[in-house]
Order: C-alpha cells, then sequence, then structure tokens
C-alpha cells in the first residue's frame, strides 16, 4: 500500500488536506488522517498538492517524435514527455498516411501499451477525412470503410478507441453509424461538411469534433456549418488552448458549450500542463473548473470516467503531486 500523507487534494471543486490510501494502482480510502501499518510506503505531501492526472486525447507525439513515424524507442521517449509533464492517459494520435505505415505505427503503440499504461487506447485523426483539411499526406485520404477500418483494428490490437471522421465524404454518415455501433467513439473534423451533414452524422453517433474550429467548415449566415453545428448540439468539442486559438474564440466556446462540454488537447503542442495553465488564463477560470477540460472531460468522452479523471476512491490512483 501506499499513503499520501498531508496533502491538499483536488476533491470535487475543493482543494483538500487529506490522506490518500492506494493500494495495486487504485484508490481504497481518503480521509483526514490514515494510519500507516509496518508494510505501507508512505509519501509526504505537505505543502504540496494533488489533482488528478491529465488526459490528453489527441497529440502526435513530444519530445523531437511523432507517432507517425517514431520507431520503439521514439515513442518511449514521447511517453516519458508525458509523465514528466502530467499526463495520466494518452491517446497517441495518428495523422493520415498509408496504410502500410499506419499499420506497422499502430502495432508498435499497441505493444508498447503493456509497458505504458498511460496508454489506453489510439485516435485515428485520418485517413477518412477531406483531403483539403488532413493532417499528413493527402494522397492516403480514403473512402470511410468498415473493411479499411478493421485492418487498422486489428493491427491496433484492438487498441482504437477514437477516430475522426469528415462526414461529407461518401458512405461518411453511415460509416459513423457503424463506428458508433461497432462501441468506437467518433469525432467529425478535417471537414467541409455543412450544418446539415454534420447534424445527421451527430445523429448517427459522432459524440465530438476534433480540433474545433480550425480545418472545418465556418459559421457563416448562410449556414452553420461543422464549427457552429457543434456549438449548437450537445457534443464534445476538442481544442488546444494556446496561440493558434484565440482567447475570445476560447471563452466563447467554452461559455456555449459549457464547462464539461469541453476537451483540452495539446495536439502538435505536447506540453498539456500549460494548456491547462492557458485554460486558466485565457478563460479566467478557476483551476478546479479547468481542470476539468482535461480530466473528467475528456475521461467521459471515451467512456474512462469510472477509472480516470477525478480523486475518488476505487478510481486509479493517478494524481500530479506538485508545490
Amino acid at each position: 500500500m501506499i499513503l499520501y500523507k498531508n496533502g491538499r487534494a483536488l476533491i470535487g471543486d475543493r482543494l483538500v488536506k487529506t490522506d490518500i490510501a492506494a493500494n495495486h494502482g487504485r484508490i481504497i480510502e481518503i480521509a483526514p488522517e490514515i494510519i500507516a501499518d509496518e508494510q505501507t510506503e508512505v509519501i509526504d505531501c505537505t505543502n504540496r498538492f494533488l489533482l488528478p492526472a491529465l488526459v490528453d486525447l489527441c497529440s502526435y507525439g513530444a519530445n523531437g517524435c511523432d507517432f507517425n513515424t517514431a520507431d520503439a524507442d521514439g515513442i518511449k521517449k514521447i511517453m516519458e514527455y508525458y509523465v514528466a509533464h502530467g499526463v495520466g492517459t494518452v491517446f497517441p494520435t495518428l495523422k493520415t498516411d498509408s496504410e502500410e505505415r499506419l499499420c506497422k505505427q499502430l502495432a508498435v503503440i499497441a505493444e508498447l501499451s503493456k509497458e505504458y499504461p498511460e496508454i489506453k487506447g489510439i485516435h485515428l485523426d485520418g485517413p477518412f477525412v477531406s483531403p483539403q483539411h488532413c493532417k499528413g499526406e493527402e494522397k492516403y485520404v480514403c473512402k470511410p470503410s468498415m473493411e479499411t477500418f478493421l485492418r487498422l483494428q486489428k493491427a491496433a490490437e484492438g487498441k482504437i478507441r477514437l477516430v475522426t471522421v469528415a462526414p461529407e465524404l461518401a458512405d461518411g454518415t453511415a460509416f459513423v453509424s457503424e463506428l458508433a455501433d461497432s462501441r468506437v467513439m467518433v469525432a467529425l473534423g478535417r471537414s467541409d461538411a455543412d450544418g446539415e451533414t454534420a447534424a445527421k452524422a451527430f445523429a448517427a453517433g459522432a459524440k465530438a469534433v476534433t480540433d474545433w474550429g480550425k480545418e472545418m467548415s465556418q459559421l457563416t449566415a448562410a449556414d452553420v456549418g461543422l464549427t457552429g453545428c457543434a456549438l449548437l448540439g450537445d457534443c464534445y468539442a476538442m481544442t488546444t488552448f494556446d496561440k493558434r486559438v484565440s482567447n475570445d474564440a476560447l471563452r466563447l466556446l467554452v461559455k456555449t458549450k459549457g464547462i464539461n462540454k469541453v476537451v483540452g488537447v495539446t495536439m502538435d503542442s505536447a506540453d498539456a500542463y500549460q494548456g491547462l495553465a492557458n485554460t486558466v488564463t485565457s478563460c479566467k477560470l478557476p483551476l478546479y473548473e479547468a481542470i476539468k477540460l482535461w480530466t473528467v472531460n475528456p475521461a467521459r468522452l471515451v467512456g474512462l470516467d469510472s477509472l480516470i479523471g477525478t480523486i475518488e476512491v476505487n478510481k486509479h490512483a493517478d494524481f500530479i503531486i506538485f508545490g
């Protein structure tokens, strides 16, 4: 057992001075005072803060490496960077590439997930996207197809949990429905879909948008596009909190969607710590609200909120300890 003593932990919306006991990676008790026995490892957290570890669902890489091209050693460097920067859950994100390359990288990531429990899923941000908006190589964009997806999923040993889709592509909405039926989360993005097409894809099972407001059809007086449809609907909106999105746009997004429907991601900026800090400053949010965008909201989006995202008994003992 490990006992975290005398820290100030974020419990709900308050920083509470408390002890936290964990066993085999799970929180087993939270109380003002827990007595350690001789077998207990005690970590003194006096004058330190304990926050839920961050969750990053859309990240292309870090530490000079990216998931599309890195070998096993390179991916280990990425993961070491994440662990050092407060990320307890990461979905390695692959951009549009050849099927051969994607299968190779998926297999490497799946194997390393056995060594790095922080890898709790994989995000495909292509190749089922618009060639005009894809990340990666345009020539490898392909028609949405369950046959293609299942080949990729086989290479990933079933670890693909999130897929970005452009619903205006041929059979795009049907593909969204098939993925949703197979319990894979779908985000819309990299897309020129009009508002009507986007709305149909959300009705078919899409739960989020990737990279809100960027590389997607824009809101105009004539048509709300995917950007506006995301504001109108009950979906989650993933976005970076950095200079690529203005503070006014971020405040509009949070005010319109509400604090529980926005998800912070790093993409290629990598530093989730800095993203959290920017969320506080750009949206003028208290820490206990800002951190939701980097913990419980992404966990809920991908169905992991019973395990991660908050500090509660029976959840993973997955903390940021600082101060």
